[in-house]
């Protein structure tokens, strides 16, 4: 038995935890799929490496999408992490460990971590109020919004107004220019680098790191009406999986990351909140964050509502594993956004991997089987042809680790089909067909099957970050042993000696791409018509009213009021109580809402107050007036407006 090897490194690389909100499309898939082509790259070199994923499972979003299905949290979450791990375990994703933040491990060392950042000073209690996007988890300033909305997603914010934690970031602005300034590699493309720059110039506010609102999320230590803030829950989880602080045997070993792969939508908290984060720890900061691109389709992101989203396991079914992440890595390029067709996909699968790659084996193995009884030959000649095709093939190795190191998937890809493509051209110079023919040519055509056996040799190790299976599949066929592979023996020539080689299938099966094209056409119209078909069920909820005349609508009043206060009705579960300011005059307005807003949701909101509706006296408290609320047959949205209370709404 071989002695083992003593790893040359360690390598620790993650992807974002994935928010299970709903079930995962391929524009996520995308992201795991490059970590698990570097994670066994690095392997396959010879480094101890660490590869993580999971799931960020608390938050206001997860609490009201389980509320909508009439399900706890826990239950909510834990089917759809369910469905991400199959996904996982469907795209063969290499990882080594997987953290749920819901579980014991994180929930306790996330609370060691706030208590340790506030014992350095860096954690006060105060009360925020101001912006809040639901969907990205985010606060925001005014001055940040976008036309009143979110800057990073566009939908809608609310203003929020509770007791809160917050964490001193603002303390560490210059030490985070600093980073990026003295450390440029630490965060790229350098596209996102600059944007981050400009974003902590502008000046950083300090960050709000618990909500009080609502219970689903870690609670503070010592303060159990709060829980800890979803992005200091989340962040975290790449060093409470490690054993920090309490077991940190791992964390030593393997801590700083090498790299933290994300989407471009949450760099800046990858980049600024958590290295400030760190800072406050007093630890080392990763090695390098990475924002990559989106997959977009009909000019735009994917959207569930649209029905444009794309699966990825009927894609898995069709084509299968390989043929996927080869089209995802070779097409794309890492940190720029990459416009997904099912054309493109088609004519990669079809030309590199079924005309190139699987046509190369096919004629190799048959032409060894028919003019060599199948054993490989050794070489027992040489000339230009074959010099140039070994270097070539001993070229490919210097390359590739270049451009991995790099994260340029793409071009490490074409690195590998320089190699390929040269073979299959080897074939045409060398016309085996006519050598044989020519007892005399013997030597010269068991020298041509060898080169091509070798290439495919190597060429079946360095797909192995990639295409893990058709590697062992082009092993099986060449006659080589499942395990031999190392990446060392891909910078060598000559290594095969008498292997038996064995027909197989074809690697990748031809595809009629017109025909492949229309049948993937008709799922995806049939998936916008089921998207379509949802909307509209969902629009006829609005039940329409009997029309009235203008004269009678020309009798409401509607005013531009500001809810002051709000509070629960102290004799009615349903009811909220508001004080609205309406120019000069304040009411009490009660509305049936309570099911959907706690009160500290609602204030501050500029509202459309019904205001010469006739008092009423609901659980014997008046009401002078109504709120407008729209209703979508799931839940009352209160109607906001940027105008002055006390205008007029015509």
């Amino acid at each position: 038995m071989a002695e083992e090897k003593a790893p040359k490194g360690k390598f620790y690389i993650t992807t974002p935890i994935y928010y299970p909100s709903s079930k995962l499309h391929i524009g996520h898939t995308y992201c795991t799929v490059m970590a698990d082509a570097m994670a066994r790259y690095k392997r396959l070199c010879g480094y101890d490496v660490r590869f993580q994923t999971g799931t960020d499972e608390h938050g206001l979003k997860i609490m009201q999408k389980a509320k909508e299905k009439g399900v706890t949290p826990q239950e909510y979450v834990d089917e759809i992490v369910g469905g991400i791990q199959d996904l996982w375990k469907t795209m063969e994703i290499s990882y080594d460990d997987f953290v749920r933040t819901t579980q014991p491990r994180h929930v306790k060392r996330v609370q060691a971590i706030f208590e340790k950042m506030n014992a350095k000073g860096d954690i006060y209690k105060g009360k925020y109020e101001g912006w809040y996007c639901t969907p990205c988890e985010s606060y925001w300033t005014e001055s940040q919004l976008v036309n009143g909305c979110c800057p990073d997603c566009g939908r809608p914010v609310e203003w929020t107004s509770e007791d809160a934690y917050f964490f001193r970031l603002s303390k560490y602005q210059d030490r985070i220019l600093e980073l990026f300034d003295q450390h440029p590699e630490f965060l790229q493309p350098d596209t996102r680098r600059h944007e981050m720059i400009e974003f902590v110039k502008q000046g950083l506010d300090d960050l709000c790191i618990s909500r009080s609102s609502f219970d689903w999320g870690i609670p503070v230590p010592g303060d159990p009406k709060s829980v800890i803030y979803v992005w200091l829950d989340a962040l975290t989880n790449y060093i409470t999986t490690l054993g920090y602080p309490d077991d940190t045997a791992e964390f030593e070993k393997y801590w700083p990351a090498d790299y933290h792969l994300v989407g471009k939508e949450i760099v800046r908290f990858h980049s600024v909140i958590w290295p400030a984060m760190l800072m406050s720890l007093e630890l080392p900061l990763p090695k390098h964050v990475l924002g990559h691109g989106w997959l977009l389709i009909d000019g735009g992101k994917m959207s569930k509502s649209k029905g444009n989203v794309v699966d990825p396991v009927f894609l898995i079914d069709r084509y299968g594993i390989d043929a996927l992440k080869y089209f995802l890595l070779r097409e794309y390029t890492f940190g720029q956004d990459g416009v997904f067709t099912n054309e493109v996909m088609l004519k990669r699968m079809n030309f590199d991997l079924a005309n190139d790659l699987g046509n190369l084996l096919s004629r190799t193995v048959a032409m060894i089987e028919k003019y060599n009884d199948g054993i490989t030959p050794d070489a027992a000649t040489e000339d230009d042809i074959d010099r140039e095709l070994k270097e070539v093939a001993l070229g490919v190795v210097p390359k590739m680790d270049a451009h991995m190191d790099d994260f340029q998937f793409n071009y490490a890809l074409e690195d590998i089909w320089e190699l390929v493509r040269r073979a299959n051209k080897y074939i045409d110079e060398k016309t085996p067909w006519i050598l044989a023919k020519d007892p005399e040519k013997k030597p010269e055509l068991d020298t041509c099957l060898h080169n091509l056996a070798e290439s495919l040799r190597i060429i079946s190790i360095l797909i192995i970050p990639f295409m893990h299976t058709t590697s062992e599949r082009m092993r099986a066929q060449l006659g080589l042993p499942e395990d031999s592979a190392c990446w060392e023996d891909a910078s060598v020539f000559d290594r095969i000696r008498g292997a038996k080689v064995t027909k197989g299938d074809p690697l990748f099966p031809r595809l009629d791409i017109e025909k492949e094209l229309a049948e993937l056409e008709a799922v995806k119209a049939k998936t916008m018509a089921e998207a379509k078909k949802k909307a509209d069920k969902e629009a006829k909820r609005f039940v329409e009213k009997d029309a009235i005349d203008f004269d009678d609508f020309g009798k409401i009043d509607l005013k531009v009021g500001t809810i002051m206060k709000a509070e629960k009705h102290p004799d009615a579960d349903k009811l909220l109580v508001f004080k609205v300011r309406i120019g000069t005059e304040e009411r009490q307005i009660i509305s049936g809402v309570a099911e959907y807003y706690q009160p500290e949701e609602l204030v501050g909101k500029k509202v459309i107050v019904v205001a010469n509706l006739k008092p009423k006296k609901l659980r014997g408290l008046e009401s002078k007036g109504m709120l407008l609320f729209a209703d979508d047959g799931k839940k009352l949205s209160i109607v906001t407006t940027d105008a002055d209370d006390g205008s007029s709404v015509q």
